[in-house]
């Protein structure tokens, strides 16, 4: 019961919070202004600029921050124990993320929808405009690269995924096509939407899993999902985007929902045991060789659970385009962060009491009628006895392997440390009456469901960001959105192709890049409450809130990639023969970490009370808000 009782705990904090906190940022600190004009009102083409209902930017906000960041992260960071995970989601998320959401959504809001990026140009210097973009276009692309090779991992780990995720996108396009119609069957037609991604799911854990016969079928996924990328983020957000979202947003509650009940009746049972499974605090010398040390690297393994600086570019790329009301942006940029930590918080019990009720091998076998079906059969340990509890979580998480010599870091691959969540929710589900074949789907095709909203709206991202470097350094292709995208998902796509070690197969690096990418984003976030801080200051407004989550999002990241590039023998500086990627990117992010830092404190005490240049003013083909423009 204990384990439930954490769960709930946890939910009624961040509700708590939400009202309390959140509410004193919104009315006190930021104003917001119902009567505002908003970005998607002033700008409005309908492509990116578009007004929209609350519950559906709510949808594409909260789906697009909550991809694979917030189960990824959790479900490597409780290799360390479930408690330093899960103190760090809850009050990093109440305290740190959704502040930082929060704040770079009015940011933006009240700056013409402009990027964090863009925005920085005037509140701190031209110049950290110019920094700020380059350490955008660096973080976006691993994360283009990371959210790709989780995606490929899941579908050929759970081929049972393939047939519900892509199914779902002419979905999404019909609904996107028939709410433009009429926007009044938006809830119906997402309910129905819901069903058939769930008869979907059925039908591809039962009948017709899909698995790609070529050599290396996790490279060739992230590639097919790159080029889907590319297509879907030039299209209008109505059309695929919003309601993809929309639906998925649903997706998930409902998700949630069936997790907590089967969370409740395990507890009750006593087959789900958090203290019982797992340590609270795994002690140092327990570790395999070369594990990263707990402080910094919790702080940058979770990242999208408690805060994430990918999000700050959702919040002012595309959200702030969308809000049709300023009042919207506390449920939007607050609390959507809040329901994240929650669903970290129910990541963390999964990879951990979900994994200790029993851990499954996965097996072909023929059926009665002579085809191959999967099957589940309990890992059993030396005395024939199946795995459960800590032997269960050992199995998938601790020393030994197969052979029983000690496991190294190195050897633990992205792709089952998402599958600890999959299978720890789909032990949840059981306890309720699913079948574990059908609860694994369930939870993959989430799993794979939220990465691609995450995947494509980061392509769009960086195409913004790619396009403001080419209007920044005088590059004119770059301001082309198609060759933007193609640039950006080429360099994703090369990321992503980097192996683990030399000789490996390309797409094997997953678990090697986390760090970076945990490094970068973190910074990012760090940079970006750097820029909300500057607008509070330049008015006078409480700032404490901002710094101090600043300072640690500033110290953090910085500590952790200089343990990277320095540590030992192992730094990828020390190793740059095969760790080259790594290094360059590694030591490029701390270089412009430094240079905009310093930027910021040169122009601090000039800039308290002193309102930045104001936007030029539109031409008048441009103020498409006068002209009753037709709302998405």
């Amino acid at each position: 019961m204990s384990t439930f009782l954490i769960a709930i705990a946890s939910f009624v904090g961040f509700i708590v919070a939400y009202n309390t906190y959140g509410r004193w940022l919104a009315k006190k600190v930021f104003q917001l202004d119902r009567d505002a004009l908003v970005p998607s009102k002033e700008l409005q083409d309908n492509v990116d600029y578009c007004p929209s209902r609350k519950s559906l930017v709510f949808g594409h906000h909260f789906t697009s921050i909550a991809g694979t960041g917030p189960i990824v992260g959790p479900a490597i960071a409780v290799f360390w124990g479930w408690l330093p995970a899960l103190l760090w989601v809850v009050f990093g998320s109440i305290f740190i993320g959704a502040v930082h959401d929060f704040g770079a959504l009015v940011v933006s809001l009240r700056n013409r929808g402009q990027t964090v990026g863009e925005i920085a140009g005037r509140m701190i210097s031209p110049r950290a405009k110019i920094l700020f973009l380059f350490i955008l276009f660096f973080a976006l692309t691993i994360v283009l690269a990371i959210f790709g090779l989780v995606i490929a991992s899941i579908f050929q780990i759970y081929p049972e995924s393939v047939l519900p995720v892509w199914i779902s996108l002419p979905i999404a396009i019909t609904v996107g096509l028939v709410i433009r119609k009429r926007p009044t069957a938006l809830l119906p037609l997402s309910i129905v939407s819901l069903a058939l991604i769930y008869v979907s799911i059925y039908i591809g854990a039962y009948y017709l899993p899909i698995q790609l016969t070529v050599e290396n079928p996790v490279a060739t996924w992230t590639i097919i999902l790159l080029i889907y990328c590319a297509v879907a983020s030039v299209l209008p957000v109505w059309l695929l985007l919003q309601p993809r979202d929309y639906v998925n947003s649903h997706q998930l509650f409902l998700a949630i929902a069936l997790l907590i009940g089967g969370l409740l009746i395990a507890s009750l049972s006593g087959k789900a045991d958090l203290f019982g499974s797992t340590p609270a605090v795994v002690e140092s010398e327990s570790l395999p060789v070369g594990t990263p040390p707990i402080w910094p690297f919790l702080f940058i393994t979770i990242a999208c659970g408690a805060i994430s600086g990918f999000h700050c570019l959702v919040s002012s790329g595309t959200s702030s385009k969308q809000i049709s009301c300023e009042t919207d942006a506390q449920p939007i940029g607050y609390g959507s962060m809040l329901l994240e930590g929650g669903l970290a918080v129910i990541v963390i019990l999964a990879c951990c009491a979900g994994v200790g009720m029993g851990k499954f091998n996965k097996q072909s076998v023929a059926g009665a009628d002579g085809k191959t079906v999967a099957s589940f059969v309990p890992v059993t340990g030396a005395d024939g006895q199946p795995k459960t509890g800590r032997d269960a979580w050992r199995a998938t998480y601790q020393l030994a392997g197969q052979d029983g010599k000690p496991k190294t870091w190195a050897d633990f691959k992205l792709g089952p440390k998402v599958g600890a969540f999959v299978d720890g929710g789909a032990n949840f589900l059981s306890s309720i009456g699913i079948p574990l074949k059908l609860g694994i789907g369930m939870i993959a095709v989430l799993v794979a469901s939220f990465a691609a909203t995450t995947l494509d709206s980061a392509t769009r991202l960086q195409r913004y960001v790619i396009q403001e470097i080419g209007t920044t350094v005088r590059i004119p292709p770059l301001k082309n959105m198609y060759i933007a995208t193609i640039l950006a998902v080429v360099c994703g796509g090369a990321i992503a192709m980097i192996p683990a070690k030399p000789g490996a197969a390309a797409g094997t690096g997953g678990l090697i890049l986390w760090p970076l990418f945990g490094a970068t984003n973190q910074l990012l976030a760090g940079l970006a409450f750097m820029v909300t801080a500057f607008y509070l200051w330049r008015r006078n407004k409480p700032i404490w809130f901002a710094v101090i989550p600043m300072v640690l999002m500033i110290i953090f990241p910085f500590w952790a990639l200089s343990w990277q590039l320095f540590n030992g023998t192992s730094g990828w500086i020390w190793s740059f023969s095969t760790n080259k990627l790594l290094a360059v990117i590694g030591l490029l992010t701390l270089v412009l970490q430094v240079w905009m830092v310093v930027e910021a404190i040169l122009i601090w005490p000039k800039a308290r009370g002193i309102l930045e240049e104001a936007l030029p003013p539109l031409p008048k083909s441009d103020k498409l808000a006068a002209s009753g423009g037709r709302s998405c």
